[in-house]
């Protein structure tokens, strides 16, 4: 089998299970199976492929047809400008979630220093991409998971941001001082409960359970996170959290309940509304 042949069989093969963009998994669990680029695919269609290479490929593709997600299956996941390595234990960052960027970049300069806190670091996707994209920043990510942590301690390593992140484990922010960080981001469990049964195989049956559960009405860790991001703020100091399509109104009411001003949401590029964002008063 050639490098052609590989993509359009795995296309056509991921398509009649019902995967939706068949013809990009397929190019990406090929290039991760045969260890070749798109440019590859392209330039050198008629590359044959080895047995072993056929038979990584073939179980790639019956993984992916029982909808695991291309992620999880070759233990990487693109966010940002980032490469980030991903499994079981943590969250596969999302488009969706890149609007926190979109929404806390433009506030700070290029080589602006300043402190971040994320709570809830998960695979550190939030964190390092803000730390790669301003070089004087620092970084605290906090996670009650244990191997979540060990997660976001790799892939900084592998991205050379080590030396400007710290972990913590701990429940939030149980146990931290009080005014101590220029930004606060979050992407917490805002899933009501009763709806992850009802969420596409690729999220329900391989996100971890703690990283999508937001309790009965999705909303169990806004309400510990609104008071506790605002005693960590500096004074004039932002914030910015993810949100459910359809939190925008009463997450929104939570943070100026805290003392928040400037409470705002921002759509993402599904014009959904995605990220609550404001700051603690001078």
């Amino acid at each position: 089998m050639d490098l052609k042949t590989a993509w359009t069989s795995s296309r056509d093969r991921l398509k009649a299970a019902g995967v939706d963009s068949p013809a990009i998994d397929a190019r990406l669990l090929i290039e991760a199976a045969a260890g070749v680029t798109r440019t590859d695919i392209v330039t050198d269609p008629y590359r044959i492929l080895t047995p072993e290479q056929e038979t990584a490929l073939d179980g790639y593709l019956e993984r992916r047809s029982r909808r695991e997600p291309v992620g999880r299956i070759i233990g990487r996941q693109g966010f940002w400008k980032l490469l980030l390595n991903i499994n079981s234990d943590v969250l596969a960052p999302r488009p969706d979630t890149e609007t926190v960027l979109d929404v806390v970049l433009p506030a700070f300069g290029e080589y602006e220093a300043f402190d971040i806190l994320d709570l809830g670091v998960g695979s550190g996707a939030i964190l390092l991409a803000i730390l790669a994209e301003r070089p004087n920043a620092r970084g605290l990510g906090v996670d009650i998971s244990f191997d979540a942590l060990a997660v976001a301690r790799e892939n900084a390593a592998n991205l050379g941001l080590a030396g400007r992140m710290s972990l913590l484990r701990t429940d939030w922010a149980a146990g931290i001082g009080d005014a101590s960080f220029d930004l606060v981001v979050s992407n917490p469990p805002y899933i009501p409960s009763d709806v992850i049964e009802t969420l596409d195989p690729e999220v329900r049956n391989h996100d971890p359970r703690i990283a999508l559960d937001g309790g009965p009405d999705g909303l169990d860790a806004y309400r510990t996170l609104a008071p506790e991001v605002m005693r960590l703020l500096r004074p004039g100091k932002m914030f910015a959290v993810e949100i459910g399509y359809d939190q925008s109104e009463v997450v929104e009411a939570m943070f100026r309940k805290a003392g928040a001003i400037e409470v705002r949401t921002v759509k993402d590029l599904g014009l959904r509304d995605r990220v609550v964002t404001g700051r603690r008063p001078e």
